[in-house]
């Protein structure tokens, strides 16, 4: 079912994530701990800014697997930014192709999601006629996951151009509502997982929500600190200190560092602004 990572703060490698953590990325792509199937090699992502040369993102995917890609090797251990997500896939719905890859990149933004709608087929015409052109244009691969973000930017889109991280947690909001009279009008009852994150090279917003009631969402936790650092092997938050900050959002935990992981509650989101201060909020949906 997928495993992502999104980070905003100090400028880091991304070899930190991908790489040098007892359980980085790279790692759960083939042996993940926190979800029922440990393979997530149907291909990968890797999206990052670097705002000083433009506010579009750098995106770089793969249909094959993380553990097994010398390029995304190379790149990692010179690749620093402020701002990236990653993304391991584990495909249901849609072919193994680069246009199913996650992170999904629309204008500066970028999104992935750990998680999935069961019989997406009977609502994905439905949900396209919600669409606007430019949005419906915009749809390259047959994901659900492609076709949730193209259905949360119309509602971000409707939003003032100088948006708030508390309107794109607005946004998701809306987005869960069509959804959920989707599956309503068509019987879908089996549980849809929406784990997502948002970034924009400024903010980020992580949703961790299921459905239904009876069951739990997939593990999403945060960490937040001044810095994130790999020393000796070992890589761990620094705590806050001065006006430096730094914020992660993962599928599993990095490190077995209890105090660098804070759960994000069942059905809430994270949300990051730009000043990098940091609210839970609770979907109301």
């Amino acid at each position: 079912m997928c495993r992502l990572l999104a980070y905003l703060g100090q400028p880091v490698l991304m070899d930190k994530f991908l790489y040098e953590p007892d359980n980085s990325m790279i790692k759960q792509s083939f042996e993940a701990k926190e979800i029922e199937e440990p393979l997530n090699g149907d291909g990968f992502g890797v999206g990052w800014y670097h705002k000083h040369i433009t506010h579009q993102p750098a995106v770089f995917v793969s249909i094959y697997p993380a553990w097994n890609n010398r390029n995304l090797r190379y790149l990692a251990s010179l690749v620093q930014s402020d701002c990236l997500i990653a993304h391991v896939r584990a495909a249901s719905v849609g072919d193994v192709s680069e246009s199913n890859c996650h992170p999904f990149h629309y204008r500066n933004y970028l999104m992935a999601h750990n998680g999935g709608v069961e019989e997406f087929d009977k609502i994905k015409r439905s949900l396209k006629d919600r669409l606007s052109d430019e949005r419906y244009l915009w749809l390259k691969g047959q994901t659900d996951s492609e076709h949730l973000f193209a259905l949360f930017l119309e509602y971000l889109s409707a939003k003032k151009a100088d948006f708030t991280a508390d309107d794109v947690a607005d946004s998701f909001e809306e987005m869960i509502v069509a959804l959920k009279e989707m599956m309503e009008a068509k019987s879908i009852t089996a549980p849809a997982y929406l784990n997502m994150v948002f970034v924009d090279g400024e903010r980020m917003v992580g949703l961790r929500y299921t459905t239904s009631k009876e069951v739990k969402p997939l593990t999403l936790y945060y960490s937040e600190g001044s810095k994130y650092v790999c020393e000796d092997g070992v890589c761990y938050m620094v705590p806050s200190e001065g006006s430096d900050k730094s914020v992660m959002i993962v599928s599993e935990k990095l490190t077995d560092i209890a105090q660098d992981w804070k759960t994000i509650p069942d059905n809430h989101m994270v949300l990051v602004y730009k000043d990098l201060s940091v609210k839970l909020r609770k979907v109301e949906v």
